[in-house]
């Protein structure tokens, strides 16, 4: 008999009481049939079995064969049967529970003092959702309880500053190489968020990074990002509280395997610039520390001019070296806010390489472009390798490195007002999904 058809005859027959001495008691399945049901059991078709044919209100099942109730339907099985009879749903466990098993369904000796299997036909339960229900392991990560659901790669870390939500990306199959995206998204949220972060998510969606470097994320950034389809394939350092309770921060996502997510402030920052670091398993390959930071902004405004803030920048970068320093595969990506006249060489120390000088020397590499990126050609001129991605690695190598987000949103633009030659004239111009180009790295195993 088919699951549908045994829900809809139990959801129209009238139950009877486990009292009436009208009613019989199938041997096999305990449903109670009505008097006029003579020859077959209602639900599982079983041929009654009468001591007297005069006497069908006498067949109460006497058989005390022991049996374990479906999880789905609550159908009694016998101990020789590992799946159901009626809806086919497996047992709870290979071995089989005995009847301490019904205790599930809220029945017990106290309230039920005709106790005797027949007497009553557990209540119909929902299906439970098996992907839902699946046990999670717990173990611990860095002294914090984490919840591991190895059904879908799925890492919770069970406080309030961090949670990650991501599915491990070809787990156990070796991987040829890595994709690193960094990215400052711009927290400028009066010209067109939405349209922009889909952008970046279709940007995503093309590339298929599996680590992601995000600076300048907001609470509405977040939560844009957090309802996008990719977002469901990545394991994010930054949680729903966490999110909420910041003005702009930087935010690391993994679709691998995530040992661990730390931040470490910045003692001399006066902007909340930090660093954030993740540890990630790559399948079939030596661990890796991907990290990213928004370095302290130089910001040449009134009443100061000056206030360029470079030796706080320079101190933050030695400080970031110097920590990820202690890992021997590392790739740290962000917006530096970097000016090497001003700020000089960055600071890297043995075996640390910056990705684009190697990989494109003698390209300038501008991220922050107002000749290139034409949202920005009202603004004030500004060309700078703002963001950039440093790597020290020992098992892998540089393959290849591009500039991402270069093209306009097609069909929408915003009007800004310039002063041209003494008037004041309204431009109307294109919107590109953020002020900066992002940078995608691909690395693979020496």
């Amino acid at each position: 008999m088919s699951k549908t058809r045994f829900f809809r005859i139990l959801t129209t027959l009238p139950m009877s009481s486990s009292s009436s001495s009208t009613s019989w008691s199938c041997n096999k399945c305990t449903f109670l049939n009505s008097p006029s049901q003579k020859l077959n059991c209602m639900i599982c078709l079983t041929p009654v079995s009468l001591p007297s044919s005069s006497s069908p209100s006498l067949a109460i099942s006497t058989n005390d064969e022991a049996k374990w109730a479906c999880k789905a339907c609550t159908f009694l099985n016998t101990y020789k049967n590992s799946i159901c009879d009626v809806c086919g749903t497996r047992s709870p466990t290979s071995s089989l529970l005995g009847f301490d098993e019904l205790t599930d369904s809220g029945l017990d000796s106290s309230s039920n003092p005709d106790s005797s299997v027949g007497s009553v036909f557990f209540p119909l339960r929902r299906c439970s959702n098996k992907r839902k229900d699946m046990d999670d392991d717990v173990v611990e990560v860095d002294g914090g309880s984490v919840v591991r659901s190895e059904s879908q790669g799925i890492v919770k870390k069970k406080n309030k500053e961090i949670e990650t939500k991501g599915e491990a990306s070809e787990s156990g199959t070796p991987l040829s190489c890595l994709k690193i995206l960094s990215y400052n998204v711009w927290f400028r949220e009066d010209l067109e968020l939405n349209l922009r972060m889909r952008a970046i998510g279709q940007i995503i969606q093309l590339h298929s990074p599996h680590l992601i470097c995000f600076q300048e994320v907001t609470p509405a950034i977040y939560n844009i990002f957090r309802k996008s389809n990719w977002w469901k394939a990545y394991s994010c350092s930054v949680s729903v509280d966490v999110a909420d309770s910041r003005v702009y921060y930087c935010m690391l996502l993994s679709k691998l395997g995530v040992k661990s997510f730390s931040n470490k402030s910045f003692g001399n920052s006066m902007m909340g610039r930090e660093l954030s670091i993740a540890e990630v398993e790559v399948p079939g390959r030596k661990p890796l520390v991907f990290a990213t930071s928004h370095l302290e902004s130089p910001s040449p405004a009134p009443p100061k001019w000056d206030q360029m803030f470079s030796r706080e920048r320079v101190e933050q970068a030695k400080e970031a070296i110097e920590i990820l320093g202690a890992h021997t595969n590392v790739i740290f990506g962000g917006d530096m806010n970097w000016d090497d006249k001003l700020d000089g060489k960055f600071p890297l120390l043995d075996k640390w390489v910056d990705a684009w000088e190697v990989l494109k020397p003698g390209d300038l590499g501008f991220t922050y472009d107002t000749k290139a990126n034409p949202m920005l050609s009202a603004n004030r001129a500004l060309r700078k390798r703002l963001d950039r991605i440093l790597c020290r690695l020992d098992d892998y190598k540089l393959g290849g490195i591009e500039m991402v987000g270069k093209e306009a949103i097609p069909e929408i633009s915003y009007v800004k007002e310039k002063k041209v030659r003494g008037d004041m004239k309204m431009l109307e111009l294109p919107v590109l999904p953020s002020d900066h180009f992002g940078l995608l790295l691909t690395l693979s195993p020496k």
